[in-house]
């Protein structure tokens, strides 16, 4: 099996021992290496979708911009101005993402109350995007209160809390429903055992309260169940959602991919990104079966904050981060690896760090610093 053979891989990519100087293997290359075997086209420049958004959003996005000209990237960027007061996503910037199966998106402020739906959502339900995915770990040379952490956190993006479905019964009562259905736990759980899988991840965890909603959250765990079973060499265990918060603040090296539901995933992602560094380091995206939105993994809670506009202090390395995790999607694994590389040196010296990671370096400033460490 692909997932077990990597242990082998690892063996057989590590570096064999020294030969002496006496022998004719002196001065040889004494690695063993495996190259990409791209096929034919494969390197021609991609279209992906660039939506600055709001707030920060243009100056993380046009940070991207900078790095992926300055590698080389083989990728084109069409930009298209959404704003998160809008009424709807304007039709053309569907169109482009259909075209394109990929976009990069800024930060989109969301208007509390008023009626206001979420373009967030919109682009998710439109796309299908029903999978998020948020990696939080720790970075090398960035002190947090835990080590070890290296978390996946893959919630339902389609369905639950977030489904919209709310109404006022009569004056001063209002009822939201949270709609989940089997079809939806069980692709969310396939794509999280999926992922486990070809990433040689070990265990996935379920997060639930099916000891309070037992129809709603029991049918998802049903579902998880269901798909565990086909894949006997990853361990399963389930949590309950407010138990999970708080071994995930005890005790977060114990997680390794996490399926949740669409509220859930929401709060845990945002928690375990608190504990590994900060939202402005973790990268995310949201994934369907023929489309892809990449962008800041946990909340953009400082999308709006206007000081930091103001000051152009905004962190760009969550977002450079994820546009690792895009090129990737696109079959660019060494321009993936190089972006990557890059920012975890800068973040590892120290010398160049936004004021949320304790230091006063400007988004340009980081934005050079990994330019000049693309070697």
């Amino acid at each position: 099996m692909a997932r077990r053979s990597t242990p082998l891989l690892r063996r057989l990519l590590a570096p064999s021992p020294s030969p002496s100087a006496s022998t004719p293997l002196a001065g040889a290359v004494s690695r063993r290496t495996v190259t990409y075997m791209p096929r034919p086209g494969d390197g021609a420049p991609r279209g992906v979708t660039l939506i600055p958004g709001d707030g920060i959003g243009p100056l993380v996005t046009g940070a991207v911009r900078q790095v992926m000209e300055a590698m080389h990237a083989p990728v084109y960027f069409e930009t298209h101005e959404v704003r998160g007061d809008m009424p709807t996503v304007p039709a053309e910037v569907i169109e482009s993402i259909r075209r394109n199966k990929v976009c990069l998106k800024g930060g989109l402020a969301t208007p509390v109350g008023g009626g206001v739906s979420s373009l967030n959502m919109q682009l998710r339900k439109e796309l299908d995007l029903y999978a998020a995915l948020v990696n939080c770990f720790n970075l090398p040379g960035l002190p947090t209160r835990h080590d070890n952490v290296d978390i996946v956190v893959i919630r339902e993006n389609t369905e639950g809390e977030y489904s919209g479905l709310e109404h006022e019964v009569v004056p001063g009562v209002v009822e939201s429903l949270k709609v989940i259905t089997k079809f939806c736990s069980e692709r969310i759980a396939k794509y999280a055992f999926e992922y486990a899988f070809l990433n040689n991840r070990k265990k996935v965890t379920a997060v639930h309260k099916a000891n309070i909603m037992k129809l709603a959250d029991g049918l998802f765990l049903e579902s998880c169940r269901e798909v565990a079973k086909k894949y006997p060499g990853i361990q399963y265990n389930e949590i309950i959602v407010d138990n999970c918060c708080m071994q995930l603040v005890a005790k977060p090296e114990q997680f390794d991919v996490m399926v949740t539901p669409n509220l859930y995933g929401n709060l845990v992602a945002n928690v375990a990104a608190g504990i590994a560094g900060g939202t402005g380091v973790m990268p995310g995206g949201n994934v369907g079966q023929d489309h892809a939105i990449f962008e800041q993994g946990a909340s953009a809670g400082n999308v709006g904050n206007e000081k930091i506009v103001e000051k152009k202090r905004a962190n760009p390395v969550a977002l450079l981060l994820s546009s690792a995790m895009m090129l990737r999607h696109l079959q660019f694994p060494s321009f993936a690896d190089r972006l990557e590389t890059a920012v975890k040196r800068v973040i590892a010296e120290g010398k160049y760090r936004t004021k949320d990671l304790g230091g006063t370096s400007t988004t340009q400033e980081v934005t050079d610093a990994v330019i000049a460490k693309l070697g």
